[in-house]
């Protein structure tokens, strides 16, 4: 396989020989797929985007299109995935020859193919070469922009010129922050009045999304302080006073906040999109890697001795051993139907979430706190009568869940608790990093695990004060608190998803809060960045 994170500019790829490394021939023509990414989040691409993918050898990468959309969770992708960054003036005969001869080429492009990614020429030339191509829609940066600022845009109510005055109908135009001072002279020179509304989005379609609404005449000084050479959606006339129970974008949650989530490699990124979800803009920290276990053979040992019936059980406390079991079984060519006849239980929402994503369903979860102990205590006792196997498999961390054994072999039963995986701790972050971890740049911090609460202060050093911090479990909780950290958000049921859902409901009271007492909303970097403000000056 591949490495996923390998990129080479489309200028160094000399495709020969990479086709003849992959033992392609031009029995079976190719073809290239442009794909629009939208603004370059994966929750924006189609599912036909998706789709395209998945099928592709070689993904060709515009300018702006990040190659990590590529590495979301989101992403199926070719093993041996060629990926290759395309310039301004992409050398065409590449692709043709990689098309020829049989692959699969997904162009990624940003915002819509057509209405954005200037591929006019590219189709042409392809054309000419005979190679056949596909085009998949992405949402446009005029639509996302129009979106996103919470602007209605019916049919034949917008103008999207920079050339035409300001009349009866409304205009639009895309510009940068470092152009609108000029932008307001040729509207005023255009005919447009200087009470005109105007409303400007800048960095449209992005969670650091920002709106404001000035006239004509005012633009250049209420835009004086923003920084420049962003991208910015101007919309000018009537139409451009929204209604503000449209501003559904900025109006999020958790909208512009930065999270901190320290995370373990390899996991799925359900937390990040749910903190998406609520407008925020996650932030991952390596904390922790899973690896296989030192020595293999136990657990070899034990997911043979599942296939062949020797447990009646097989008890899961965490997704990483799920994934891990999952994987052994692979490497005997089995799936999922190899638990057929067992009985499975299951520890955490996240835990049962990875087992259903596999097609299995757990037949014993506890209620309430969703810990090792509460599954010891809702376990059935051993009854040589009914039961006719008397073992139970539990898959886990080097670190060893004496509680669930104990109170398993309390129950009568013949416990086999074998290592599935390990985690190693991971190399700091960037300096910037740790410096706004230690100052309070951050709005707020996730943790998922105890472990990566441990792992994120001893690589990073423990989050401000001023940072909110959430977490998962009541395990995760005591080891915030053993660290120093003050815990402001638990949800009720641990889960990834439910953990974002409470630091979003904790943000709206909050900002309610505020709201009450007179105060004008911060976000709490917001609030640090004002108080140190306050103190240089008074010093």
């Amino acid at each position: 396989m591949s490495d996923p994170s390998a990129v080479i500019g489309l200028e160094e790829l000399d495709p020969q020989e990479w086709l003849t490394h992959k033992g392609f021939s031009d029995v079976n023509p190719g073809y290239v797929v442009f794909v629009g990414t939208g603004s370059g989040e994966v929750m924006q691409l189609t599912l036909s985007a998706v789709k395209a993918i998945a099928e592709a050898q070689v993904a060709v990468l515009a300018p702006s299109v990040a190659p990590e959309l590529l590495e979301e969770p989101e992403i199926d992708r070719h093993p041996d995935l060629l990926v290759v960054e395309a310039g301004a003036s992409p050398p065409l005969d590449k692709i043709i020859a990689l098309s020829r001869a049989g692959a699969h080429v997904v162009w990624l492009v940003p915002g819509d193919p057509l209405l954005d990614g200037d591929i006019g020429g590219i189709c042409a030339g392809l054309i000419e070469a005979g190679v056949l191509f596909d085009v998949v829609p992405g949402l446009s940066e005029k639509s996302l922009a129009h979106t996103t600022a919470g602007i209605h845009a019916p049919r034949g109510a917008w103008i999207w010129s920079s050339a035409t005055p300001v009349g009866e109908r409304s205009l639009m135009v895309m510009t940068t922050t470092d152009k609108l001072d000029t932008f307001s002279e040729q509207l005023l020179k255009a005919g447009a009045e200087s009470t005109t509304p105007v409303l400007v989005s800048v960095d449209h379609g992005t969670r650091a999304q920002t709106s404001v609404g000035t006239t004509v005449a005012k633009l250049a000084k209420a835009t004086a302080s923003l920084e420049p050479g962003l991208p910015a959606a101007v919309f000018a006339g009537k139409r451009s006073e929204r209604d503000p129970r449209l501003n559904w974008f900025e109006s999020k949650p958790l909208f512009g906040w930065r999270i901190l989530v320290p995370h373990t490699k390899g996991r799925t990124g359900a937390l990040e999109r749910r903190l998406e979800h609520h407008g925020a803009i996650p932030v991952k920290v390596l904390t922790l890697s899973v690896e296989p276990p030192r020595n293999l053979q136990p657990l070899e040992r034990a997911v043979q001795g599942l296939v062949d019936g020797r447990f009646q059980w097989i008890v899961f406390n965490s997704p990483n051993a799920v994934r891990a079991i999952a994987q052994r079984l692979g490497a005997l060519g089995l799936d999922a139907r190899a638990y057929s006849g067992l009985r499975i239980a299951a520890v955490g929402a996240d835990t049962v979430a990875e087992l259903q994503a596999g097609g299995i369903t757990p037949e014993l979860v506890p209620d309430g706190d969703q810990v090792s102990e509460a599954l010891a205590e809702v376990f059935p006792m051993y009854d040589d009568l009914l039961d006719p196997i008397k073992r139970v498999l539990v898959p886990r961390a080097e670190v060893a869940v004496d509680s669930l054994v104990n109170g398993l072999g309390e129950l009568g039963w013949e416990v086999e608790d074998v290592v599935a995986f390990r985690t190693v701790r991971a190399a700091p972050p960037p300096a910037e990093v740790r410096e706004s971890i230690k100052t309070g740049r951050y709005d707020a911090a996730v943790f998922t695990s105890a472990s990566t609460a441990r792992n994120m202060v001893g690589i990073a050093g423990k989050p401000h004060a001023d940072t909110i911090i959430a977490a998962i479990g009541p395990a995760t909780v005591a080891s915030c608190a053993e660290h120093g950290m003050r815990v402001d958000v638990t949800p009720e049921i641990p889960g990834a998803v439910e953990l974002a859902d409470a630091l979003a409901d904790f943000a709206v009271r909050r900002r309610q809060a505020m709201i009450a007492e007179g105060k004008p909303y911060k976000r709490p970097s917001q609030r640090r960045a004002r108080r140190r403000r306050s103190t240089a000056k008074g010093s």
